[in-house]
């Protein structure tokens, strides 16, 4: 019991860690990715589909994104997501491609952005420890209902606590990273 308890929140506090990495993947760092599109949606015929349904997202320099649509009356719909997305981005098309400048950071933008990430990263760490609280009350539970001695379970606090520690520091380095991405000129 004690180990399946342990092992869901191990696994917990991966998906944690993943889903922050995810979340950071949408943050700008001055050089043009194609994750950075992911969360844009287009009007496809009544409704809203990723922009990577309705096209190629390519990365044509360091610091330009093209995106070549497969219908070609879809080059508007996505040319306007993409100027109303949250990103500040300005695209310019060229037939059927649109090309996706991004302009350079400036030295405000970027720590506004580190503003952001350091944020996502408390969210990830709370989250991390939330999972903690949970998973040390059902071990809790085990131990009111006898199923468990004193000894289990203060060695499964412990156990917990150091999965805890290793998924914060994970967490931790993935901020130092990011940091040090955005700092890049």
């Amino acid at each position: 019991m004690i180990e399946d308890i342990k092992k869901d929140a191990g696994e917990r506090m991966d998906k944690s860690v993943a889903a922050l990495r995810q979340e950071l993947t949408k943050l700008r760092t001055g050089r043009a990715h194609t994750s950075l599109l992911d969360h844009i949606t287009v009007d496809y015929y009544g409704s809203e589909v990723p922009l990577n349904q309705v096209s190629n997202v390519n990365v044509e320099d360091s610091r330009t994104l093209t995106v070549s649509p497969w219908e070609k009356d879809m080059v508007k719909a996505i040319e306007k997501a993409i100027m109303n997305s949250d990103l500040g981005l300005n695209p310019a098309t060229a037939g059927t491609i649109i090309r996706v400048p991004l302009p350079p950071l400036t030295e405000e933008r970027r720590k506004d952005m580190i503003r952001v990430v350091r944020n996502e990263a408390e969210g990830g760490r709370v989250a991390i420890r939330n999972i903690r609280r949970d998973a040390i009350s059902d071990i809790k539970d085990l131990m009111k209902e006898k199923m468990i001695g004193q000894d289990d379970e203060h060695r499964a606090e412990d156990e917990i606590q150091v999965i805890t520690d290793k998924h914060v520091a994970t967490v931790d380095e993935i901020l130092a990273q990011k940091e040090s991405e955005l700092m890049e000129i």
